[in-house]
């Protein structure tokens, strides 16, 4: 786990969002994209140091899973 989110995808995810027809369900998509990267963002480049390696890695995983999750979705829209 060392990479938001690659390029490619980045790219392709702003690609589709913008020739979305729906130009409302668009900005609903890339908000909620926004808030998922950067809550592993945080997670990532703020590594609390409450937390022991193990909790912190299965935050980091399921921000990961999260921002995974957003992505198909909006590839869902091609």
């Amino acid at each position: 786990m060392n990479e938001m989110i690659d390029n490619k995808d980045m790219n392709e995810v702003m690609d589709i969002l913008e020739r979305m027809s729906d130009e409302e369900l668009a900005v609903v998509l890339l908000k909620e994209f926004n808030a998922k990267t950067k809550a592993l963002g945080q997670l990532l480049m703020n590594h609390d140091s409450e937390l022991d390696h193990g909790n912190w890695k299965a935050q980091c995983d399921d921000a990961k899973k999260e921002v995974d999750d957003i992505v198909a979705k909006i590839k869902d829209h091609k």
